[in-house]
């Protein structure tokens, strides 16, 4: 067998593991072989002043004027002050933000998406309390 052939063949092997691992859950992946792979690919602690954790649902989103959830939780922060999203307030992603519940160790947002808004990708800003946290919100309208 040629040296192309067998080193596409061993790249395809470590994808598949590699794709494997990241499929399974953190449990199963415990004391499997490929941990120095796993490890490196372990994402490390955020900075301080960016541990704010946020989620948007549906995402992603399908019809403009749809109310999304955004949930999460503060990282260390205060609690949920502000949603933002958007690169700029001239067009935001998101309209009539509305804080339900504030709690920083679980918080609740509600917003329904622009009437304007195309497909694309746009980010969800939460602003904690000196703690933030951003997400991507996926349009497929």
């Amino acid at each position: 067998m040629s040296k192309r052939v067998m080193t596409a063949i061993a790249g395809l092997s470590l994808t598949a593991g590699l794709l494997g691992l990241a499929g399974a859950p953190a449990g199963a992946q415990a004391g499997t072989a490929s941990e120095a792979a796993t490890a490196a690919v372990a994402v490390p602690k955020p900075p301080k002043g960016a541990r704010a954790v946020v989620q948007v649902s549906p995402n992603p989103t399908t019809k403009r004027g749809q109310e999304v959830t955004i949930t999460g939780h503060c990282g260390g922060g205060k609690g949920l002050k502000a949603v933002l999203a958007g690169l700029d307030r001239k067009h935001p992603v998101l309209q009539n933000i509305r804080i339900v519940e504030d709690n920083p160790k679980g918080f609740v947002a509600k917003a329904t998406l622009a009437p304007k808004i195309g497909n694309g990708v746009g980010p969800v800003f939460v602003d904690c309390g000196g703690e933030a946290g951003v997400t991507l919100l996926v349009t497929h309208v």
